[in-house]
């Protein structure tokens, strides 16, 4: 009997230390309507490859942004190499790309409605590059 518990035990330890691990990889921002511009940093970029816009990306979000209401925001995305911003939420799809123009600064502007969205950052080059997110009140 002692066996068969320490059995059932260690794949249930080993499922919650991944559970985990994927958790800490996302970074969970929640925006009320009264909170001040937000700054956030990471590293862009991944092993998956998203065909749609973002290039290469991490398997999670880089962030998860919980909004208590719906709210004008501006998500500005400032990086090096081909940086990408690819948002998800809501039922709907946002994806820019820096352009050799823009310096590595993306920018999405709108009214979004209350809810979570994943929020990836990529790069279209397949590098990791340190970035800094801004997401602010407009």
């Amino acid at each position: 009997m002692q066996a068969s518990l320490r059995w059932s035990i260690f794949p249930t330890a080993i499922a919650a230390v991944v559970a985990m691990s994927s958790m800490a990889l996302s970074q969970v921002v929640s925006i009320t309507p009264n909170t001040q511009p937000i700054t956030l940093n990471g590293t862009s970029g991944g092993e998956k490859k998203d065909t749609s816009c973002a290039g290469f990306i991490a398997d999670r979000p880089n962030h998860t942004v919980q909004l208590t209401a719906d709210s004008n925001l501006k998500f500005t995305l400032q990086g090096s190499g081909e940086p990408t911003l690819l948002i998800t939420g809501g039922g709907q799809t946002f994806c820019v790309q820096a352009d050799r123009l823009s310096n590595g600064k993306v920018e999405i502007p709108g009214r979004w409605t209350k809810g979570n969205y994943s929020v990836f950052v990529g790069d279209r080059g397949r590098t990791r590059a340190p970035y800094t997110l801004s997401i602010a009140p407009q």
